[in-house]
């Protein structure tokens, strides 16, 4: 089975309570990544989950250290958190650039995925900035350059399209509701998998010696709601997703 780095999907909730004269600050933080991990995990991969807060410093940023690793997943993390680690923002000193990196390392023959949310391609008032990076130009999609949102609170079904492919075996044709995605473009050499009001919502192509993977929604709540989340299809698409990124696939 596959070793996964799942980068991203968590956040710092900081809020306020007023009690009359007094107010309490407190923080705590949320992980969305939990169904993603217990499905993957129950299909016997590996998962590393390094949370938003610790990608800027943590990610790999030697093809040494993506080797240890199969497949990533970015979800729900900007740009930003792989371009600007201490060293450069803070310390102003060069830094590997972990865009390129992990162009690289796809063409060597890693595995990446993108999963949607507010921080995912272009994202929430584009700052995500995917858009004319080197994971863009790996990336079965092209991403717009401004925010590509879709919120669709009536809730949208996806559906299977195209021939069979590994990743989509024994899915139903048409999937739980979704509450949003991310508007895409598949490339010409893409395999679009599943479709979401005729957009690309599951696309796939090989890249060099790798495989590229783009869910244009969510993994969890809010874009993924129960619905979902607790479809017997999900843990099935994503241990299917990650075998083939990983080119182990039955």
């Amino acid at each position: 089975m596959a070793r996964v780095l799942l980068a991203g999907e968590s956040w710092i909730n900081a809020s306020t309570d007023f009690k009359g004269y007094d107010a309490f600050p407190h923080a705590q933080l949320e992980i969305g990544a939990t169904p993603l991990i217990e499905a993957l995990e129950a299909g016997g991969h590996q998962v590393t989950h390094l949370p938003s807060h610790a990608v800027a410093t943590d990610f790999p940023e030697t093809l040494e250290k993506l080797a240890a690793y199969d497949v990533v997943i970015l979800s729900d993390i900007g740009a930003n958190s792989l371009l600007l680690p201490p060293q450069v923002f803070a310390q102003g000193r060069p830094f590997p650039n972990r865009l390129k990196l992990l162009a690289e390392w796809v063409g060597r023959g890693g595995g990446l995925a993108m999963a949607g949310g507010y921080l995912s391609f272009q994202g929430f008032q584009a700052k995500a900035n995917y858009h004319d990076t080197p994971v863009e130009a790996v990336l079965p999609v092209s991403i717009l350059p401004y925010d590509d949102r879709v919120e669709c609170p009536e809730g949208v079904t996806g559906e299977l399209s195209g021939e069979g492919h590994p990743v989509t075996a024994g899915l139903d044709a048409t999937w739980p509701l979704l509450l949003g995605y991310q508007k895409l473009t598949a490339k010409p050499d893409a395999q679009v998998l599943a479709t979401v009001e005729s957009r690309p919502l599951l696309a796939v192509r090989d890249e060099g010696a790798g495989r590229t993977l783009a869910f244009a929604s969510d993994i969890s709540p809010h874009w993924a709601p129960t619905e979902f989340v607790e479809w017997a299809g999900y843990r099935r698409l994503f241990h299917q997703a990650v075998s083939w990124l990983a080119g182990s696939e039955e």
